[in-house]
């Protein structure tokens, strides 16, 4: 077993001590924070397998404790929330470029206190014009590959930065971008869990010759603690520096983009990157017990973490066990008639029109939870709307001084990406085209100049008019699972912050995909070893398909206000830190 794995376990295998999921004992949303007792916390109660960080001018979580470091000095110096993300978000691309980079997308939510208003930031990148749904189907014909040049969509992390920067920031780009221009020259030490992951694509990308030069020195993945230096990225990180938008999109950059896409058989003209640009989005809410919580709306799959909310709200969920069938049943459940919805009605906006109002009311989900059976697991679902004719990620969140927070996730899709790393650019061109549909049918079919569906989602909630919890759980199709498990939580539950991530996790996997790809039936659910044995008897007798693994769990961050101080919380899976001062 690698020492990665071996970390892991003992974090899985710890949960049943620091947190609270036993089937058999009865937990109300009382003592459902304290059974944490059990474990071997020297406070004893409310504590879960570390503290959550308290500070009262600012705060950041990401998933790598150098990126973290980054962004709190930023905030120390008066830098905005955004400012605080961007300059993480860059050190990750460097650092963590298993799970982001800027040959990616980005999505964020940005509470701004001097206008009192939630704003919403779409920064995926469209499909190539000069490909069409039929030259795809010919050169894709069993489905668009996960690598190669086919998957490749415009990346759209640079835009976003810029727009936010614009809007929100408040230190000059230059000083954001240096740590990881400087680390990017001098080096930093590869952490145990990004190594684990860098070598698991190794294999796979290995093949393309730029990406083998960059990310494979020495003709293999770095390990644990050696250093890797990337001076290629810190001479595009410069041209961003130098140009802004101009200097990724347009020149240089965009030329070297251009050349490798289609010297590997690719589409991308320098038309699509120069048109580009992020789109301003007003968020989409529900409320869920009093608590208004918002996600971006489609291309993403936030909607469906809504749904999920808006389902489980008939449900008294405080009165059952937690960690019981059934608790667990109601969440399982309400996942697939959301994700009925998500297979079929989720697409770019800008080609197909969700019915958004209907999908979002508490009429529509009282009408879809008579599909609820307490006694049985569902099969195969339909959408309840009528069906239009017409996937590694890093999440951070930030807050500072002024009251700003900022929910922020950030990927290349699967792994590492495309393979497709630009000549002497130092990232790899995100696969995420992976998830159109070839079904002319389909809401999400291929098209030219068209978004993807998106699996990044960032999370927000409010209480009353006042903003309490910017949030994120990575992990593909995991993240409304995550959002919803993390949420219920905290609300139904009233776990504080970093015991309700680190609690124990399912995730649903099967079912209707937005590919348009064949369905597993009523999928199956995989759980945590936090979930005791004699809990998964009890699902199968239910009708649900049940198993184990190690990894896809996702991995969170969250930032809470509360008691006039920021609480900051992230994942003990991943290599997360949280900080603040």
């Amino acid at each position: 077993m690698s020492s990665s794995s071996r970390r892991r376990t003992r974090f899985a295998r710890a949960l049943p001590l620091a947190l609270l999921l036993h089937a058999s004992m009865p937990c109300s949303a009382q003592d459902a924070a304290t059974l944490a007792a059990r474990g071997d916390r020297l406070s004893g109660a409310r504590a879960a397998s570390r503290s959550a960080v308290l500070a009262r001018s600012g705060a950041i979580a990401t998933s790598h404790p150098l990126a973290t470091q980054i962004g709190l000095r930023v905030l120390e110096e008066g830098g905005s929330a955004v400012d605080a993300a961007l300059a993480a978000n860059a050190a990750l691309g460097l650092m963590e470029p298993t799970g982001c980079g800027i040959g990616g997308d980005l999505f964020a939510l940005v509470w701004d206190p001097a206008s009192k208003r939630l704003h919403g930031l779409n920064g995926s990148g469209r499909s190539p014009r000069a490909l069409t749904l039929e030259k795809l189907r010919e050169l894709a014909p069993q489905g668009i590959p996960p690598l190669g040049p086919l998957p490749i969509s415009v990346p759209g992390c640079v835009d976003a930065w810029i727009e936010l920067h614009a809007k929100f920031g408040k230190l000059p780009l230059a000083r954001l971008l240096a740590p990881a221009i400087t680390a990017a020259e001098e080096g930093f030490p590869v952490t145990e869990l990004v190594a684990h992951y860098w070598a698991l694509s190794a294999p796979r990308l290995g093949r393309y010759e730029e990406f083998a030069r960059v990310f494979l020195p020495g003709g293999r993945a770095p390990r644990e603690a050696e250093l890797f230096r990337n001076p290629d990225l810190a001479r595009t990180y410069r041209a961003i520096v130098d140009r802004g938008r101009a200097g990724f999109y347009e020149g240089d950059i965009a030329e070297r983009i251009v050349h490798s896409v289609q010297r590997a058989g690719g589409f991308l003209i320098k038309d699509d990157l120069a048109a580009h640009r992020s789109e301003w989005q007003e968020p989409l809410s529900t409320t869920y017990r009093g608590v208004r919580v918002f996600e971006l709306p489609p291309n993403g799959q936030g909607l469906a973490a809504l749904q999920m909310l808006n389902l489980l709200e008939q449900v008294d969920l405080r009165a059952l066990r937690y960690g019981s069938a059934a608790h667990l049943h109601a969440l399982i459940e309400a996942k697939k008639i959301a994700f009925a919805d998500r297979a079929r009605l989720y697409a770019d906006p800008a080609f197909v029109k969700a019915p958004l109002e209907r999908l979002l009311s508490k009429e529509y989900a009282r009408e879809r939870w008579k599909l609820f059976d307490p006694q049985r697991a569902a099969g195969a679902l339909e959408p309840g709307a009528e069906p239009l004719k017409d996937g590694d990620t890093i999440y951070l969140c930030a807050a500072d001084a002024n009251g700003m927070m900022v929910s922020w996730i950030q990927s290349n899709f699967r792994g590492m990406g495309s393979g497709i790393v630009p000549d002497g650019t130092g990232f790899v061109l995100q696969d995420r085209g992976e998830l159109f549909a070839l079904d002319p049918a389909h809401p999400n079919c291929y098209a030219p100049g068209k978004r993807p569906f998106h699996t990044i989602i960032p999370g927000f909630a409010m209480k009353g008019d006042e903003p309490w919890l910017a949030f994120g759980v990575m992990g593909g199709d995991l993240q409304p699972q995550g959002h919803v498990q993390l949420l219920s939580n905290l609300i139904d539950f009233e776990l504080p912050l970093q015991a309700a991530g680190d609690a124990a996790r399912w995730s649903h996997e099967g079912s209707a995909e937005p590919t348009g790809r064949a369905a597993d039936g009523g999928g199956r659910t995989f759980f945590e070893s936090g979930f005791p044995d004699e809990m998964l008897r009890e699902l199968e007798k239910l009708g649900h398909r049940t198993g184990r693994k190690q990894d896809g769990y996702g991995g969170f961050q969250a930032i809470q206000r509360g008691n006039g101080v920021w609480i900051a919380a992230s994942e003990g899976r991943k290599d997360g830190q949280a900080a603040g001062y």
